[in-house]
């Protein structure tokens, strides 16, 4: 059997964008029903695009890996073969446990769909993998008031990085959030001025906004005079003349920002959009800030997840090591 991807186009239904993944030969094989199920499985249920891309991936080098090793038929993929592959995988344990949820999930899909008679995932168990400290680089306060302050405040380019930048730290936005904004979503509700965030799974989160980060982005509306354009994109491009194009800026454009801006300040090269967030939960609770409070604003859905950005308690002090009195 051929190895090729071959690629499915159904009559109805399905986007371009959909209709164009590839379906594993295995899959296309098994008749058009199976391969309907397959793309169906992508479409009805993955909302975000990451994910949806990285289980995309994932399977296909799993069915390439099972051809590859003389498997002709769907229902000769037993639990042995996925537990094979498992064990055998190079990739991290994240990534592992990543492709065995997929691969699980896409024969519950198959199963219920009546393209395979029993899921093979379903007893295999993956890796264990605890984690209990986030790997993401925190900027101390002191460093993260460097960085704001040396963003040029004279042009429009300046004032827009600050501004993104502060609505990062001070909200503990993820950069697709404060890069999914638009202009209507910094909005004023009484007597305070709020940020509208557009959360993972379609969830809209409000968050007050810090006296800083209201000074930032008043200050960049008033230059780029888009105040009133309140469905257009908050945080925009610019064009060879530094001038604001009405294009928003994409997650990639965000991060080669923040690169540029940590270079010319003088900050680790490790720093990324992520830093911004774990920098702004760690300063919060090193000030008194509680983690449950942590976690409404981070929109997090587990305290645990909002405790791996907290590197209160990272630095063992000389005092705690004299405690060893031996």
């Amino acid at each position: 059997m051929s190895d090729e991807l071959v690629r499915f186009e159904p009559r109805v239904g399905l986007s371009k964008e959909k209709r164009s993944w590839p379906v594993p030969a295995l899959v296309a094989d098994a008749g058009p029903d199976a391969s309907r199920r397959f793309l169906e499985f992508f479409a009805a249920t993955i909302r975000n695009p990451n994910t949806r891309a990285a289980y995309a991936q994932a399977l296909g080098q799993f069915f390439s890996w099972c051809e590859d090793r003389g498997v002709q038929r769907l229902d000769q993929i037993e639990p042995m073969v996925v537990a094979t592959y498992i064990e055998q995988h190079p990739g991290s344990a994240p990534t592992v446990k990543q492709h065995l949820a997929a691969i699980r999930m896409c024969f519950d899909w198959l199963v219920t769909g009546q393209v395979v008679r029993q899921n093979p995932a379903t007893s295999v168990k993956g890796p264990k993998h605890i984690v209990t400290r986030g790997k993401t680089p925190v900027l101390a306060a002191d460093e993260a008031r460097q960085l704001l302050d040396s963003i040029e405040t004279d042009t429009i380019v300046g004032l827009r990085d600050r501004a993104l930048i502060g609505l990062m730290v001070y909200s503990f936005a993820r950069v697709g959030a404060a890069v999914g904004m638009s202009v209507e979503d910094y909005y004023r509700e009484k007597k305070r001025w709020w940020f509208r965030l557009h959360e993972k799974g379609g969830k809209n989160h409000s968050v007050p906004a810090h006296h800083n980060a209201e000074e930032y982005m008043d200050g960049y509306l008033e230059a780029a005079r888009i105040a009133g354009a309140k469905g257009a994109p908050l945080f925009r491009t610019v064009n060879r003349a530094r001038e604001l194009t009405d294009h928003g800026m994409s997650r990639i454009d965000v991060f080669r920002m923040i690169k540029r801006r940590a270079k010319a300040a003088g900050l680790p090269p490790e720093i990324c959009c992520h830093t911004f967030r774990a920098t702004g939960i760690t300063a919060y609770l090193n000030n008194g800030g509680t983690l449950e409070k942590a976690q409404q604003i981070a929109a997090h859905s587990s305290p645990r997840t909002t405790k791996l950005y907290d590197r209160t308690n990272d630095e063992l002090t000389l005092d705690e090591i004299e405690r060893i009195q031996i």
